[in-house]
Formats: structure tokens, sequence, C-alpha cells
């Protein structure tokens, strides 16, 4: 074994303190000037040597001396003589070198700190921010809804961590979002899945938190992981976060609710979006109304305690509001009930469930209000027959649009798949749904092709659905491939001479302009309608739940209804009385749907209004419908 000598500890210790970094570099330095303006002193004051013509110095002088020319090289210009001009040259020298690498240290020192501060790793010092963590095209729009809802606070801030560097954050969003107003956006790099990195970004200090789901193969893993670092922290804090997270598939929802607890609302991205693609493609306009309900501009939900509503009924109070539309309540345990009995009596502590512009707009009606009762019609029955859809296009959420499908149709329904997939008979042969309601063909075809779409006979069909191929193909080809299928049917709508009602999925929200063209009933834009979903999750804590029973076969859903169904429309009425004949059956009049849009349409709704004025007269013509919460 090699025996260590004092100088290999002593060449061991100068390597540390090297490698300890700027500080002790400068510190080096320093001990450097030191010893030679010391030994210079030193030297000066017992030789004697002075400049030509001048008296020998002490210690302390010439030390002075010496410093001074260590600093500036200048100093020893006007030295005499040639012994004291050679001390100086050594000490100027000495200098020179010190204070070169003085510099470059300096340097060195800013560019590292400058590339750790651009690596986005310093700590967010932050107090009620939002907290978004992972990246996915979802992530502007959730940005854009929360700066909508920031509007009425003060210095509101967006806290953003994901793996990805935080220049590049900062470009995107800086280049996708033109205007932040009010709300300042922060971005830091990490692993969202790391205990240490989910605090840089202080969650104990947080109003709420969002958790996309990343573009990855175990996107839903990475989700819960996140959930679980941060609910599980040991030094988190003791009051509840609240959690808005993204799940693809519904089979890892129960062990993301294991982790999160009643601090996680669960967004199941893959189950709303077909569930509003079907019903959206039983009901023509539908999207538009989830699409009001779910961003910060226009009306929107809101959960709030209203004393003053305290032992009425339900139905009373419905009548009670003017500017806002009560639809639900949510009880002491926390559980939602939409359109409950109007004979519900609310209970102290239970809160109101409504749809309002603003909640500062949430306030009871101040005067008397008419009805006129003449115009109301009796409850209308209408029996529903089979019905014959078509789905061109394949994705993850096929099958769950099959299945959910099958559950809101008549017996004796079909479904015709078509889509570009060789594998596409397997995948139909393993679908669960419904067979006593729905009866399920594919075939595989090129849906974009002319030719391959007539002979499906396309008019025949009640519904035509159109899903993008996002599983094998990148956002922009799919939507790319989807628009050609819809300019398709266009043409076959034209050549038949007939309206095809059809639901478009389109994975980019910046394609639904383009694809207005082909006069789709309605577009159903995957990525945005999650990030609203997220957005309102992160501000509402009962969204989730109230979106669960919305759009739950089982619990009261959205339904446009002929007008002519409810009141005469042979002279102008109120939306009291709209809602008093609504609240006959048993449900809750939510808007109306002008079916022609001409100077009715102000916000380019397709003609849809939510939560419109009761106490504003309003024509109806024959083609208009209700938007009404029913169980049935």
């Amino acid at each position: 074994m090699k025996t260590i000598t004092w100088r290999d500890r002593l060449r061991y210790q100068f390597d540390k303190s090297m490698a300890a970094g700027p500080i002790a570099l400068i510190g080096w330095l320093a001990v450097i000037s030191l010893i030679v303006i010391i030994l210079a002193g030193l030297f000066l004051a017992l030789t004697g040597i002075a400049p030509e013509g001048g008296s020998p110095v002490s210690f302390i002088e010439g030390s002075w001396e010496s410093l001074m020319r260590t600093m500036d090289a200048g100093t020893m210009g006007g030295d005499a003589g040639w012994s004291f001009r050679g001390v100086s040259l050594v000490v100027t020298v000495a200098g020179i070198f010190v204070f070169s690498a003085l510099i470059g240290v300096l340097s060195s020192g800013l560019d590292e700190k400058l590339d750790e501060l651009r690596k986005g790793r310093s700590h967010v010092l932050e107090k009620d921010h939002t907290i978004i963590f992972n990246w996915s095209p979802s992530i502007f729009d959730v940005i854009s809804e929360l700066v909508i809802a920031n509007e009425s606070r003060r210095n509101p801030r967006i806290v953003i961590m994901a793996n990805k560097d935080k220049v590049e954050m900062e470009d995107e969003i800086a280049d996708k979002i033109a205007d932040l107003r009010n709300t300042r956006v922060i971005c830091r790099s990490g692993d969202p899945t790391d205990l240490y990195d989910v605090n840089i970004v202080n969650p104990q200090a947080s109003r709420s938190i969002v958790v996309l789901s990343p573009e990855s193969d175990y996107a839903d893993s990475e989700v819960i992981k996140t959930v679980l670092a941060l609910v599980n922290d040991p030094e988190r804090r003791k009051e509840p976060y609240q959690i808005a997270a993204e799940i693809r598939d519904a089979k890892n929802a129960e062990v993301a609710r294991i982790v999160g607890g009643s601090e996680l609302q669960l967004v199941l991205a893959d189950e709303l979006i077909s569930r509003i693609v079907v019903s959206s493609s039983r009901q023509a306009g539908l999207s538009a109304v989830y699409t009001e309900l779910l961003d910060f501009d226009g009306s929107e939900i809101y959960a709030l305690e209203q004393p003053a509503l305290v032992g009425k009924s339900f139905g009373h109070a419905v009548m009670a509001y003017d500017t806002s539309t009560l639809i639900g309540l949510c009880d002491l345990g926390g559980v939602v009930h939409l359109n409950p009995p109007n004979s519900r009596v609310i209970a102290a502590g239970e809160r109101a469930i409504l749809i309002a512009e603003d909640d500062a707009a949430i306030k009871l009606r101040s005067g008397d209000f008419d009805v006129d009762r003449e115009i109301v019609r009796p409850p209308v029955q209408h029996t529903e027959g089979p019905e014959r859809t078509l789905l061109l296009g394949w994705n993850r959420r096929g099958p769950i649009i099959a299945q959910e499908l099958s559950r809101y149709v008549a017996p004796g329904s079909e479904l015709l798949i078509a889509a570009n997939r060789p594998d596409l008979e397997k995948i139909v042969a393993g679908l669960s749904y419904l067979k006593e309601n729905l009866a399920v063909r594919c075939t595989v075809i090129d849906t974009t092709n002319r030719a391959a779409l007539d002979a499906l006979d396309v008019p025949s069909y009640d519904h035509v659905l159109v899903l993008g191929y996002s599983d094998d193909m990148a956002p922009q080809p799919a939507d790319t491939t989807t628009l050609v299928t819809l300019l398709q049917l266009r043409k076959i709508a034209d050549a038949a001479g007939q309206h095809i009602g059809i639901v478009s999925e389109m994975i980019d929200v910046r394609n639904r302009n383009l694809a207005a063209v082909t006069r789709a009933d309605d577009f159903v834009v995957s990525n945005k309608l999650v990030s609203l979903m997220l957005a309102q999750a992160s501000e509402n804590e009962l969204m989730a739940d109230i979106f669960d029973e919305l759009l739950d076969e089982d619990g009261s859903e959205i339904y446009m209804r002929p007008v002519t169904d409810y009141i005469a429309i042979d002279r102008p009425v109120n939306f009291y009385t709209v809602t008093l004949a609504a609240l006959i059956r048993g449900e809750v009049a939510l808007g109306y749907s002008r079916a022609t849009t001409a100077g009715h349409d102000p916000r380019n709704m397709g003609g849809v209004v939510v939560n419109p004025v009761k106490s504003e007269k309003l024509s109806f013509d024959a083609a208009d419908r209700l938007i009404i919460l029913a169980r049935q």
C-alpha cells in the first residue's frame, strides 16, 4: 500500500478547494496577492531599497506601494532607480496575473450562474399560485382559461414544472398565448414525480394544482406518482390540496382516487370526450353548451352557500333568480344532486349549484315576476325508435363511444364502424356494449376516399361521427385526414340534396376554423375540452362530480328539445314562463338554441344561449329548441 505523504495531503486539499467553485478560486487569488504584497513590503523594509532620490520605506509603506502596483500596472510608470523598479516590476507582473485570473473567474462564475438560472432549478417563493405539472398540447388552453379566471385577482401567478427546458417552455408560451393580461407565468425544469423537484414550485403555499397527462407511454403512471408525491410528502401542509389531474385510461382511475383521496378531482379525458361525442351526435349543438359551461368566458358553474334559500323547496328556489340558473345542490356530505325533486327542501349548510356569468352576479330576484300560464303546454311523450349511426375513423376512444352509444339508443339500432385499420375486425369483435340495443358491424376502408364513402350510403344514416387517427398519427396529420373526410361528406350531402348530421373530433383547436367550411353540426375538440375541464376543476372542487352526473345516463343530463313541446310560440314570452313549463315536468331550463342565428349570436355559439335573463321577453320560432336538464 502506497504511503500517503504530506505533499499528497496538501495536493488533495488543494484539489478539493479548487473544485469548490468561483468563491474558492477568488480566495486563492486573494491569498496569492496577499503573499506577494507582504513579501514585497518585507523585502523593501529589510533591504532599504527606495526610489531614486527617496528615503527607505517601512514595512507598512512598502506593502502599500506594492498593493497599488498590484492593482494598477500604470503606477510603476513613475518609479526611479533600477533596484526599486525591479521590485515594482515583479509585484506588477504578479498583479497582472492575479487580476486577469480574477476577471476570468468572475466571468466564468457569472456564466455558470446564468446557466443555473436557465435550467430553472431555483425555488419558487410565490403564494396563492396555481401549479401546472407536466407539459402537453393541452397546457396552452389551460393557461388561457386560468388567465381569464385570474383577471379579478391581484398579482396572480401560474407556476409550471415539466421535464423540459425552461427557456423552451417560456418561448412556446410567448408564441402561443398572445395576452397573459395580469397573470405572470413562471417555468421550472424538473421531474414532477420526484419529491425534491415537486417542492421547488412550493405546493405548500399553492391555491390549486393541475396535473396534465404527459406525452409518454406511461402517462397515467406518471400522473399518479406526481399526485402521490404531493399528498404523501412528510413536510406537506395540513390543509388539503385542490388537485385536478388528467387520466387517460379509466382502468387507472381507481388507483388514482386511492392515492389522491378527497383532495383529487379526476378528469377522465377519453371518457369525457367520448361521452360528449355521443351526446352531441344525437343532439346537434350540444357541444356548444358543454363548452359554454366549461370555459371562463360567458356563463360558468359555481357552488356557493345561499342562506336565503334555506327552508325553501328546490322548485321555489329555481324561480328565485333572474340572472342566474339554479341547477342542483351539494349536500352536507359533499354529494352533488343535479335537478333534485322540486319538493326537496334546502337545508342549512348545503351549497347551491348555479350557472352565472360571475359569482358577483349571483343574487336573488329583487321584485315580482310574471308568468304566462296560458301558453304553457302539457307534457309531451316522445317514443324513440331505432337509430343508424356511422362511425368513420378510429382511435382509443372508439370502444368507449360504442359502449356509451349502446346505452342511449333504442333496441334495434345499428352502428357501422368504417376505418383504415387492418385489425379493425379483431378490435370490433372484442368491443363491450349492450348487444340487446345495438348491432355493430365494421368495414376496412380509406375514409378519405369518395368512392369508398359512396359505397356506404352515408345519407341513409341518422348520425355520422368522425374520429381522428390520433393513435397512429401526430395531431396535425390526423386532423388533416379528418378534414378531408369532412369535405367528402359535404360533397355527398350536397349531391344527395339533404342534411347530414355530423359530429367530428378535432384534436387541435386551431383546426376548428378550418373545419367550419365543412358545415358539420358539431366539432368536439379533444384537447380543448379536456383543458377546459382541468382549468374549471382547479377552480371549483365540485366540477368533476358535476360533469360525472351530467354525462352519466343514470343521472340528470342535458337535452335539446323542441320549444313547442313546452310553450306556445304565438307571442313573446319571458324565460320565467319557460322555466315553469320545465319545472312542471321535473326539469330545469338552462337556455335555448336558435335554429336561425342571424342577429341572435354575437358570441358565435351556433345559436346557443345558456343562462338567459329570465325577465326579458323572447320570441321563438318553431324550429328553436330549449336546453333542458332532465332525468330522462
